[in-house]
């Protein structure tokens, strides 16, 4: 054994680790980027697959311990960490740049699916991603008072590859996310009454002729239930998964049941389930239970606080990311899960055919 080991054998001593979060080795998920050895001190530089990567520091104390049980000088090593999020490339064949594409869907109404597309918006961004949210619940779109935004989309001119001019519609932006909704071309009060072609052609208009520009997450809140929307996504765009969103009593989990056979059906991999308005109203731990029952991962719980009531309502949902609002730790970990298990999802199932339904 070298008292004074070179770089590559440092870095190969190092590929077993499996990670903590998705469960393969650190070679194999090619995470490991560089070693660095400088005056008998180690710089280990890992790549993440997404900048929500929870609880980095377990990475960092494998690594030491590894590194300590052969070369026991480089047990304090200095691992330094960078994000670059992996993806399907969802939009790619319509001329999409975001890396994925992710519904948030429920099986009724009332559960706080709008709220939990927001949270897991910003929760994304507050980690360090290019984030967009659109809005493709048209019957009742309330991402626009959520994140209060307002204003109309405009037109905008791009030239296209061939030098013609094409005309792009310029999304909303709140608190530096992408935004794209009915709610800011019809006033608020007014019922929008469309049958299916005509939510296929706004669906197409809002993720073709949108300018999203490069993202990493482009996040769809769904309407409730199942129906149209999700048959039109699973066409125009290979989505990296869905997120499912319930209460934790039996009559909504009931619906959140149909909703997953419906993702599952159309070929969108559900990536997990969200209990939403946890606590004493509801109950407690329903969704958790079913996640288990159906074999699918749970994303953790999102109790009854007022303060995502508040902010949702004063259009402020940015503000529950703040140090000190009690909300931030349930809403972070549901959007690092959720990127963790897109992570995963590339990974298990790195292609799907969309189902193709005239």
């Amino acid at each position: 054994m070298s008292e004074s080991p070179k770089e590559a054998e440092v870095l190969e001593s190092l590929k077993g680790i499996v990670d903590p979060e998705i469960g393969r080795s650190l070679g194999e998920l090619k995470m490991l980027k560089l070693a660095s050895l400088k005056n008998g001190a180690a710089e280990i530089q890992v790549e993440l697959p997404t900048p929500a990567y929870p609880g980095r520091e377990r990475i960092t104390e494998a690594i030491r311990s590894a590194l300590a049980a052969k070369w026991p000088k480089l047990g304090d090593a200095k691992v330094t960490y960078s994000a670059v999020v992996t993806g399907k490339d969802s939009g790619g064949r319509i001329g999409l740049n975001v890396r994925n594409v992710v519904a948030v869907g429920s099986g009724k109404g009332g559960v706080g699916k709008s709220t939990v597309a927001a949270a897991l918006a910003y929760g994304l961004k507050n980690c360090g991603a290019t984030v967009g949210l659109m809005d493709a619940d048209v019957y009742g779109p309330s991402i626009p008072h959520l994140v209060g935004a307002h204003g109309q989309p405009a037109m905008v001119e791009h030239k296209g590859p061939d030098g013609q001019t094409i005309q792009r519609i310029e999304p909303i932006e709140a608190d530096g996310l992408k935004l794209m909704s009915i709610g800011f071309m019809v006033p608020e009060s007014q019922a929008v009454i469309w049958r299916g072609p005509m939510l296929h052609k706004l669906l197409t208009q809002f993720l073709q002729q949108t300018d999203w520009g490069e993202l990493d997450y482009l996040i769809v809140d769904m309407p409730p239930g199942t129906g149209d929307v999700a048959l039109t996504l699973s066409q125009l765009v290979g989505l990296a998964g869905a997120v499912v969103v319930c209460t934790p009593q039996q009559v909504a989990l009931l619906d959140a049941v149909k909703a997953i056979n419906m993702f599952q059906q159309v070929k969108i991999p559900v990536l997990g389930i969200v209990e939403n308005m946890s606590g004493d109203i509801f109950g407690r731990g329903g969704a958790r239970q079913k996640a288990e029952e159906l074999n699918i991962p749970f994303l953790g719980e999102i109790p009854v606080e007022t303060a995502i009531r508040i902010k949702g309502d004063e259009g402020k949902m940015s503000e529950l990311f703040a140090e000190d609002c009690p909300a931030r730790p349930h809403l972070l970990h549901v959007a690092e899960q959720s990127a963790v298990q897109i992570a995963k999802q590339l990974l298990e199932a790195p292609s799907m055919p969309s189902l193709e339904i005239l």
